[in-house]
């Protein structure tokens, strides 16, 4: 399987069951309904592990552009493979969207609620203010990929780390989750956002768009930040 095959397929997975834990809780007469945001925040988390178990052999999974650029920012990935691996993670989500759309079919117009519905495909602040949102981004993709980092320079048995990385996505999620919503990743944000906007969704609103560069701009801000912050003081 190539790189791009891999990133896509990777980053379908991830948001099949990253945003199918959401539709689950949030939809009407869903058996999950009104689970919780630790059920959100632990789908998440396994979200990320087994999308990075089906395809890390072959392109390392990174499954998120904002770990993607930070790599490269710091020499660990080629700035020639970025722009591939970043269309593939944005078709991936895309796709990951379409999917769940699909699976849950039946309750779109069960469920009243359109937040709730945009809630399922993207991110949303909890209080909408533009400079602690990006803030919160930031802060929270910083967090993800010096995680990432020291992770990977840890000696764990032989196919540990991907659930270890899950692990740092739930731990993300239920202490920095709350403010947005924790994207920490712009394709996973913008690619099911775009599939919201077009897809006939039942009862459907508004996309948000407004606050869509959010969740793209301040993940690239913090991932780099926390790259550059790893390689001054974890490898100085």
């Amino acid at each position: 399987m190539s790189p791009f095959l891999a990133e896509i397929i990777g980053t379908m997975i991830l948001i099949i069951l990253g945003d199918g834990v959401v539709a689950g809780v949030l939809l009407r007469k869903s058996k999950a309904e009104n689970s919780g945001w630790i059920v959100i925040t632990v789908g998440w988390g396994l979200a990320v592990a087994m999308a990075a178990y089906a395809v890390g052999s072959f392109s390392g999974a990174h499954l998120n552009p904002a770990l993607t650029i930070a790599l490269a920012a710091i020499g660990k990935f080629p700035w020639a493979d970025v722009p591939s691996y970043i269309l593939a993670q944005f078709i991936g989500a895309f796709l990951g969207a379409v999917v769940v759309w699909l699976h849950y079919l039946p309750h779109w117009k069960e469920t009243e609620d359109q937040g709730a519905k945009l809630g399922i495909f993207c991110t949303g602040p909890g209080i909408r203010d533009t400079f602690g949102n990006l803030l919160s981004e930031i802060i929270g993709t910083f967090v993800l990929v010096l995680g990432i980092l020291a992770i990977g320079a840890n000696k764990f048995a032989d196919g540990i780390n991907p659930f270890i990385v899950g692990l740092l996505i739930v731990a993300i999620g239920v202490s920095l989750g709350g403010t947005t919503g924790y994207a920490i990743n712009p394709a996973r944000d913008l690619g099911p956002r775009i599939a919201h906007a077009v897809l006939p969704i039942a009862g459907k609103g508004s996309s948000d768009w407004g606050y869509a560069w959010i969740p793209v701009v301040g993940p690239v801000i913090g991932g780099v930040l926390g790259a550059l912050f790893y390689k001054a003081f974890f490898l100085a």
